[in-house]
């Protein structure tokens, strides 16, 4: 096998399982509050845990690039995946919200596995294979955030969560000896800048195609994220069954998740034939119409169907936008490029959320679907517009790089 490919498959295979462990840890964090004892404030803690990960994440993400693009990107996947199997193995242990917090904080801070593979991918892969292969990298997420909450559970029923946190350190170090052995990065060229945030800012100030790309890629995470807090609240509320919210929310969440893993692929490789920025419009604008064509289903067979096409169509967006960073980077800094779209992208997933519970709590949710459709839309004219405004290099060229 070429060494593209096993790069592929092994950073797959890596990826899948980290974001399978993410999957089956996080959502039962609300849980294992009440069974370490917290009796009060229970939702403070529970948004403190989810968003303090992100917000720690956006702000350390720039700095984990600028040393894996000084030192080797395999380097930054090896030390993210150790510390990500010590943080859930402590995780399991612990007995208090706040030793539970600083783990949290400290894996935002301390993790980076999946840039790092995307990196890798994008930076080790033939310039016509680019688009198949991100595309492909982006169903290993999908199908990790499918398994994973169906794995937690199982491990929590027969056992409790804390069998279910140390199963995630152990999968997680299974994942990083994967990486070790069988990845070679064969076209690292170490950066000559010196490690540094600031420094890392300075250079992607002056790419401009850069930069509209992390803005797009925050405006695309916003947009989803304002539905993802109350799309379970209007599950019950179109399926007249409470008891079976839970189960319903997960069948629907997955739909868009299964739509990606078969989907995901065939947009890679039309992208490679036809170019990233054609496929980013089709995505948005998709992703735009069926978030608002969500409005008018009021039974859960319709809208579980509008749900799965929807996500037919909107997983070609992020592989698209990771893929306008490779064809706009010099492979020197790929992974600083990568680091601050992670930034972008965990801002994005930080705010959106914050901002559909508050529309939702003060209107209806079919305001929040309504809004996220017209932001997705906004989203793709300034994708549009910025092709009219921005002089580079053909996309196509494997010579659109910035100069530092």
């Amino acid at each position: 096998m070429e060494i593209w490919k096993k790069n592929l498959w092994v950073l797959w295979f890596g990826s899948f399982i980290v974001s399978s462990s993410f999957s089956m840890v996080v959502p039962f964090l609300p849980i294992f509050l009440i069974q370490i004892g917290v009796t009060e404030n229970v939702e403070m803690w529970s948004g403190l845990l989810f968003s303090s990960a992100f917000l720690a994440g956006a702000l350390s993400s720039p700095f984990w690039g600028s040393v894996g693009d000084k030192y080797g990107r395999k380097a930054m996947i090896v030390r993210a995946g150790f510390v990500l199997c010590v943080i859930y193995l402590l995780t399991a242990f612990v007995t208090s919200p706040v030793q539970l917090l600083i783990l949290r904080i400290l894996q935002g801070l301390l993790s980076g596995f999946i840039p790092g593979a995307i990196a890798i991918v994008g930076t080790n892969t033939p310039e016509h294979k680019v688009g198949y292969a991100l595309s492909t990298m982006s169903t290993a997420t999908a199908t990790g955030s499918i398994m994973g909450p169906l794995l937690g559970g199982v491990l929590a029923k027969l056992f409790d969560n804390r069998a279910a946190f140390a199963s995630a350190g152990v999968l997680c170090f299974l994942a990083t000896m994967l990486v070790i052995f069988y990845v070679k990065e064969e076209k690292f060229v170490p950066g000559k800048d010196r490690v540094s945030v600031l420094n890392t800012v300075k250079l992607a100030m002056h790419n401009k195609m850069l930069l509209v790309v992390l803005v797009l890629t925050m405006f695309t995470q916003f947009s989803v994220m304002t539905i993802e807090p109350v799309l379970p609240l209007y599950i019950v509320e179109i399926g007249h069954s409470a008891s079976d919210a839970s189960i319903l929310a997960g069948v629907i969440f997955s739909l868009v998740g299964i739509a990606s893993i078969i989907f995901a692929p065939r947009w890679g490789k039309l992208a490679d034939k036809i170019g990233f920025q054609k496929i980013l419009l089709i995505g948005l604008f998709a992703g735009g119409v069926g978030s608002l064509l969500q409005i008018p289903f009021h039974n859960i067979w319709g809208f579980s169907i509008v749900r799965f096409l929807y996500g037919c169509f909107f997983c070609a967006v992020f592989p698209a936008l990771n893929g306008l960073i490779v064809r706009f980077t010099s492979s020197d800094f790929r992974g600083r490029a990568f680091s601050l779209s992670q930034t972008a992208n965990q801002l994005g997933g930080m705010l959106g959320p914050l901002v559909g519970g508050a529309i939702s709590g003060v209107f209806s949710i079919h305001t929040v679907f309504l809004l996220t459709g017209i932001l997705m839309l906004l989203t793709m004219a300034l994708a549009f517009w910025s092709q009219r405004f921005t002089r580079q290099p053909d996309i196509e060229s494997p010579s659109a790089t910035i100069n530092h």
